[in-house]
């Protein structure tokens, strides 16, 4: 059986064993590639500031790239007795090259060695997530062009207020989006600092070269204090949870319309057959299960920064084990997420538009403030006006013209698509990828 990294002479009780690691062997499979590469970084600076030998760096940076390939393919496992990543990667290292596998813990400690991998996982997940979500935005910025002279009753309280159209409903959407990814970026620049070398939060006797690293993982810059780069832990989660939250509620809000549009009280569009389910006792049913799971799915993924804030939560400065909880529920998140994103560009891309939903008599009030604005501009003040088309509904005479004329930025007749694709594109820009993707294809070639 593998000994413990921190293990001595001192038996190990199993239950207490079974309590302390719980579900950490099977969080840290999403980590262990990002373990491979931050520990290819950090031989590389022990190296060159002449902790680690020169004959010795190629024979380790060949091993950790097969555990890298290993565990991307999937093939990687944890063994049984084997803590976690850390240790099984120096496992398999030593079983290979001996005591030279031994030397690559040299100046740091697990401490900063998880909270590295959790950078390098989080700013992939990251960068995935907005690949999505970008596709997603152009599903409905393209709906939304697609649909754009298609109108719609708009509501308030649950109210016909005033016509809206397709056009404003995908590109709300679209836009909304666009915030998200602002917040996400800001999670991502967060993230993308390093936190190797801060040891286990007290630095090190060492000469390390925090630099080298920072430069070799495509780093924006490291966190500079020891301290507060363990402080970061949790606080980096919780960042970037925050912004997984508001993907998902944008995405939730969305089902919410979707199921309820769907519906055949408003019958405002179709789902096609693929996503719905039928019922076992009602032959007619076609429930919109996919949408309704996505918005039980982002819901729940809005309630994961207040659970990674009350796991962090008056917790003073240093580690503390209360931290590795926060694996559990923060890792998995994304997957949820990124189901949920793909579903959405799917469905949102094949649903089909009632163009003819005004002709509905049930919809005519909706038109009452056009009626007032025309009277105001033929010369009515516009209290009068308001009055007069009020009593005329009432009195049940009220003759709306429904060719209506919205010009101003942002309404019916001028979406500003175009403007609001050049914003999504200026911020994707801004979280500059290419300088992380290709200082990790460096190291891996």
């Amino acid at each position: 059986m593998a000994q413990k990294l921190w293990e001595k002479n001192t038996r190990i009780d199993k239950e207490i064993e079974r309590f302390t690691v719980g579900k950490d062997r099977e969080m840290d499979l999403y980590l262990a590639k990002y373990d491979a590469l931050g520990s290819m970084a950090h031989i590389i600076m022990l190296e060159a500031t002449g902790l680690l030998g020169k004959d010795e760096l190629k024979p380790l940076l060949d091993e950790l790239k097969k555990i890298y390939r290993q565990a991307d393919s999937g093939d990687f496992i944890i063994e049984e007795g084997v803590e976690d990543v850390h240790s099984q990667v120096e496992l398999m290292l030593t079983r290979t090259l001996g005591d030279m596998g031994k030397k690559i813990h040299s100046g740091r400690s697990r401490n900063d060695q998880v909270l590295l991998d959790l950078k390098l996982f989080t700013r992939a997940r990251i960068q995935e997530s907005v690949t999505l979500i970008s596709g997603l935005f152009d599903v409905l910025i393209e709906q939304s062009n697609r649909y754009k002279a298609v109108l719609l009753p708009g509501y308030t309280h649950l109210q016909i207020a005033m016509p809206s159209s397709f056009g404003l409903w995908f590109g709300a959407y679209a836009e909304s989006l666009v915030d998200d990814l602002l917040l996400l970026q800001a999670a991502y620049k967060i993230c993308n600092r390093n936190p190797l070398g801060s040891a286990a939060g007290y630095g090190s006797s060492f000469p390390l070269n925090r630099t080298l690293t920072t430069e070799l993982l495509g780093f924006d810059s490291m966190n500079y204090n020891v301290v507060y780069a363990q402080m970061g832990r949790g606080k980096m989660e919780r960042t970037a949870a925050f912004a997984m939250a508001g993907i998902a509620a944008t995405l939730s809000k969305l089902a919410f319309d979707a199921c309820m549009f769907n519906s055949q009280n408003f019958g405002f569009i179709k789902l096609p057959d693929a996503y719905t389910t039928g019922s076992s006792i009602m032959p007619h049913k076609k429930n919109p299960d996919v949408f309704e799971l996505t918005r039980a799915k982002c819901n729940k993924i809005q309630g994961l920064p207040q659970q990674i804030t009350l796991i962090c939560n008056n917790l003073p400065s240093g580690y503390f084990r209360d931290l590795q909880i926060i694996k559990e529920i923060f890792l998995p998140s994304f997957d949820e997420l990124k189901d949920c994103l793909l579903m959405v560009a799917r469905m949102m891309g094949e649903i089909q538009v009632n163009e003819h939903i005004l002709d509905d008599d049930r919809y005519t009030p909706i038109f009452s403030v056009e009626t007032v604005n025309r009277l105001v501009r033929e010369g009515m003040p516009f209290r009068d006006a308001y009055k007069k088309v009020g009593l005329d509904i009432e009195a049940g005479h009220f003759a709306p013209d429904k060719n209506i004329t919205h010009t101003h930025e942002g309404s019916i007749g001028n979406l500003c698509n175009d403007a609001i694709v050049a914003l999504e594109r200026e911020i994707i820009g801004g979280f500059n990828f290419p300088k992380a993707n290709e200082a990790e294809q460096k190291l891996l070639k």
